[in-house]
């Protein structure tokens, strides 16, 4: 008679197997919000080296585009690129962008115009862990706006109740296929996206070099 797998042991194994791919999950995203976190601050401050001229700008977009799509497939853009350097103008301190959000949910909080409206998604994104359309759903509603001028403030609120964001979805977001050079229209096994995530990490930290690390797979901004 074989022996059966203690159901304490199997528990265990899984939880570790579980964290590790949440870690995985986003590290990736962590990675993609530092890489165009820093693109945006490198496109400013070749700017502010005296080459203001739009013309010159305009031109400068449309090359490094051109280059980078080259290099490194989808994702560079020209309004990508201008979506970086908003990004960067906007949040130009880097240790206060939020791992819990996803390039995907900053990219559309960067297109909201008030200040305090930008900083309450922010905080109520992460921390209610706001799926994107969850984000999306609410800006478009004017939802920070109707929420200050309501006198019914929890009718109101009750509209933020939403499934929460799990690590898994990060990997539903397209623009993380692009991110990782890797094709849009596949069906991939998870344990595929995996592997190209953990190798995708390990490169990028490589070329980082001093001053980040690359810890128990984890990446931190």
């Amino acid at each position: 008679m074989n022996p059966s797998v203690p159901q304490s042991l199997y528990d265990s194994i899984k939880e570790v197997l579980q964290q590790t791919r949440n870690n995985a999950y986003r590290a990736v995203n962590s990675s993609m919000l530092l890489a165009y976190w820093e693109s945006g601050r490198l496109i400013v401050e070749d700017e502010q080296a005296g080459k203001r001229r739009a013309s010159y700008g305009k031109a400068v977009i449309k090359e490094l585009s051109q280059k980078l799509t080259g290099d490194f497939g989808p994702g560079f853009s020209e309004p990508a690129l201008r979506s970086y350097r908003q990004f960067f103008l906007t949040f130009p301190i880097r240790s206060a962008l939020r791992s819990e959000l996803t390039w995907t949910h900053y990219r559309l909080i960067i297109r909201v115009i008030s200040a305090d409206a930008r900083n309450y998604y922010i905080k109520e994104a992460a921390a209610q862990q706001w799926k994107v359309r969850t984000l999306e759903r609410h800006i478009n509603s004017f939802y920070y706006e109707r929420l200050l001028s309501s006198q019914d403030k929890k009718s109101i609120q009750k509209e933020m109740t939403a499934p929460p964001m799990q690590a898994q979805d990060i990997l539903k977001d397209p623009l993380v296929l692009e991110f990782l050079n890797l094709p849009t229209n596949i069906n991939y096994k998870e344990k595929d996206l995996e592997r190209a995530i953990i190798s995708h990490i390990q490169h990028f930290m490589l070329e980082l070099g001093k001053g980040f690390a690359f810890i128990g797979r984890q990446q931190h901004i």
